[in-house]
């Protein structure tokens, strides 16, 4: 894609959604970083209703650790790999009071040392909480970028590095949301919404629906 054509394409996003934000439900940075890592494989909707239970109970390291893993677990037990994500957060919660006082850290390299964050989650936090223009690509993403032709790559993090390098500065910190927006709900897996696209026209998929 030219980069006229990305910044216009990101131009237009910003036009229908100048404030974008992730749909998942949180009130600090703690509670978004375990609603994340409860986000993989499973839907934001879900982590929203498990979230919904597991916040008012507890919403710290130091609560999540007082319930225990059995405990955790009651409350997420319905999303998918609760068993090993609540191991993670456990452990991840003893971490962040032992290295962190029990903040969230703003480092890439510090939130990658937390069980169960990867990449994606790092560069969620980093963008969400702390305004980094980090972008997380995750398979909307993925899907959008590589039959858009905004930027192809065969994996994950080629797709990521492409990002970094085409976006103009001024759209990263809501290129993420942006674009994972347009996946979930214009750009869908099976049948992407064409006529409805409001990119259509920058758009280099071959098999546009009518």
């Amino acid at each position: 894609m030219k980069r006229e054509h990305v910044a216009e394409l990101f131009r237009r996003l910003r036009e229908l959604d100048p404030h974008p934000t992730t749909e998942l439900t949180y009130a600090t940075p703690f509670e978004l970083l375990v609603a994340v890592i409860l986000s993989a494989q499973a839907t934001d909707v879900g982590v929203n209703k498990a979230t919904k239970r597991l916040f008012p109970v507890a919403n710290t390291p130091a609560k999540i650790l007082a319930l225990g893993e059995e405990g955790l677990k009651r409350h997420i037990s319905t999303i998918g790999l609760f068993n090993a994500k609540a191991r993670n957060i456990i452990a991840t919660c003893a971490l962040l009071i032992e290295r962190h006082g029990g903040e969230v850290p703003c480092t890439r390299e510090e939130l990658e040392a937390l069980p169960g964050v990867g990449r994606k989650t790092a560069n969620v936090v980093l963008n969400t909480v702390f305004g980094e223009p980090t972008i997380a690509v995750d398979t909307h993403i993925f899907r959008v970028c590589n039959r858009t032709g905004l930027a192809r790559g065969k994996t994950v993090r080629a797709v990521e590095d492409k990002l970094l390098k085409v976006v103009p500065d001024e759209y990263k910190p809501g290129a993420h949301h942006w674009l994972i927006l347009h996946g979930r709900y214009v750009c869908t897996a099976r049948k992407p919404k064409c006529p409805e696209c409001p990119i259509r026209d920058l758009c280099a998929y071959k098999h546009k629906t009518k």
